[in-house]
């Protein structure tokens, strides 16, 4: 049986990160398992990611910056086509898009999950003061009701789950699933790719680079990044890419803090990489880095391994245990001495232990982090629902 997946997201600009990013994998393995994926969201129609998305999409915003807190048009959207679907996804959490979800969903006899993609994890209480308060309020009469109704609460790893419920007061009648997540199979490798990379970063020429590659925001451990780089003298002749869309102001101190460190002409800041360019800078890397306080589990983690690169993970990304297990890669804390030590524990592998451990690592990428099984577990749980609805209609 061929099902129809309708995802709801706030927003599906790929410059949103591994959320939104997430899901588009999600609707490509759902395809190649003879599936469909249509997606509802608070974007303006004539947004240009819009019309690129490779699946349907119902954009129901308005123009302008406040166009997410008006979700009226999403709520009659959903009202009149939700019964077209047999299954509904709702993405993230603490958006005008999970208000349109809970106004139609709950009690309707729509098979829905939700898929909080790390939005309950306790760092955010802490970093984010002012946020916790409303959030609070909105967890009584929208989240919770929203997730209490739900077939399934989706974790991406246990350790996401176990956050979640010890974050949240009143965390009782959720039906809690791991269902992992990942990403798709990567492109194969092409001469093209290290053509566009080397075109996005010219003054690099061909010096060996770790990068960075994600949204640059502070959650993300930039500071104690470089901090790290500068610290460690055995990384002298290697360059560091920062690639990633982030606000003007914040990287131009992060700039000015590599000028300060004595490291400037060593950092690159090539924007946020896309197609080839981006795949030609994963697969050209000596090592993927990624240092955050706060990661629910990590996209481009997944995507360095299954390119068969190394990476320098904190212990704040969620897939860290597996990594660690599986001795894919190298995990720190995020702070600057074990940033520091984690790149000088990588520089001195030798050719033979850094190619073993990419081995390793893609063979972890196949068995936890293809997004293909996540896939065939959602449609599972949703044909399941389907066949449970269907005998309940004949008794």
């Amino acid at each position: 049986m061929s099902l129809r997946i309708l995802h709801i997201i706030g927003d599906s600009n790929p410059a949103m990160g591994g959320a939104i990013e997430g899901v588009l994998r999600l609707g490509d393995a759902y395809r190649a398992l003879g599936h469909s994926q249509h997606l509802l969201t608070l974007d303006d129609p004539s947004d240009p990611w819009v019309a690129a998305c490779p699946s349907p999409i119902a954009a129901m915003g308005r123009p302008g910056p406040r166009k997410r807190f008006y979700p009226v048009r999403a709520i009659r959207w959903l009202r009149r086509h939700a019964r077209e679907f047999d299954g509904v996804v709702v993405d993230g959490l603490w958006n005008g898009s999970t208000l349109a979800a809970r106004r139609v969903l709950p009690g309707s006899g729509i098979a829905y999950c939700v898929f909080p993609h790390g939005m309950l994890d306790p760092w955010f209480r802490q970093s984010q003061p002012r946020k916790e308060w409303v959030k609070r309020r909105l967890f009584r009469v929208n989240e919770g009701p929203l997730l209490r109704g739900a077939e399934a609460v989706l974790f991406t790893t246990g350790r996401e789950c176990e956050l979640a419920a010890q974050s949240w007061p009143g965390w009782h009648g959720m039906a809690e699933k791991v269902i992992g997540f990942g990403t798709g199979e990567p492109p194969p490798e092409t001469g093209e790719m290290h053509s566009a990379f080397r075109a996005a970063v010219p003054d690099m020429k061909t010096r060996p680079y770790l990068l960075f590659l994600s949204r640059i925001h502070p959650k993300k451990g930039c500071e104690i990044l470089l901090e790290g780089f500068a610290a460690q003298r055995d990384l002298r002749d290697r360059q560091l890419v920062m690639a990633g869309p982030g606000d003007t102001d914040y990287v131009a101190s992060l700039q000015a803090l590599a000028d300060r460190l004595g490291i400037g002409d060593r950092v690159v800041w090539p924007g946020m990489l896309a197609g080839d360019a981006k795949w030609g800078a994963l697969y050209g890397a000596d090592a993927m880095v990624l240092t955050s306080y706060q990661e629910n589990f990590g996209v481009v983690v997944a995507e360095a391994l299954a390119c068969r690169t190394p990476v320098i993970i904190s212990d704040q990304v969620n897939i860290c245990t597996e990594v660690q297990q599986a001795d894919a890669g190298i995990v720190c804390r995020p702070e600057t001495t074990s940033v520091a030590e984690a790149l000088g524990g990588f520089a001195a592998m030798s050719e033979r232990e850094r190619s073993d451990m990419t081995l390793r690592g893609r063979a972890l990428f196949a068995r936890a982090f293809s997004m293909r099984e996540t896939a065939a577990r959602l449609i599972d749980l949703f044909a399941d629902s389907a066949e449970m609805e269907k005998q309940l209609s004949y008794s």
